[in-house]
């Protein structure tokens, strides 16, 4: 029965470490911060403007528009994609504007 008690024991203590041995570690993953668009001074990420659930209202896109210095800003319409788009000038130059959910502003000629 001794026998057989500390097989058990022995047993038990290499089952145990095993379990231990088998802990799974827990991986973050990177959070990388969105690259500066090239094309926009006014956009956060070169893929703007980026679709999604935009809770922008007209007023408040307008304002966000012509805070980065545009002029001018008229015909807003919300499209499919959730993404303010409208005309406006910048630099006396005038612009087809879009302003998306994340708060880019792109301009397109």
């Amino acid at each position: 029965m001794s026998k057989t008690l500390g097989l058990a024991v022995v047993l038990g203590i290499i089952g145990a470490g095993a379990a231990f041995a088998q802990t799974a570690t827990r991986t973050v993953p990177a959070v990388n911060p969105p690259a500066v668009s090239s094309t926009s001074p006014d956009s956060k990420t070169a893929a703007a403007p980026v679709a999604g659930a935009n809770s922008f209202t007209e007023t408040q896109a307008r304002s966000r528009i012509e805070a980065h210095g545009y002029t001018n800003v008229s015909v807003l319409t919300k499209d499919n994609e959730s993404i303010w788009r409208g005309r406006a000038t910048k630099n006396g130059t005038p612009v087809n504007v879009a302003l998306d959910y994340q708060g880019n502003i792109v301009p397109n000629k």
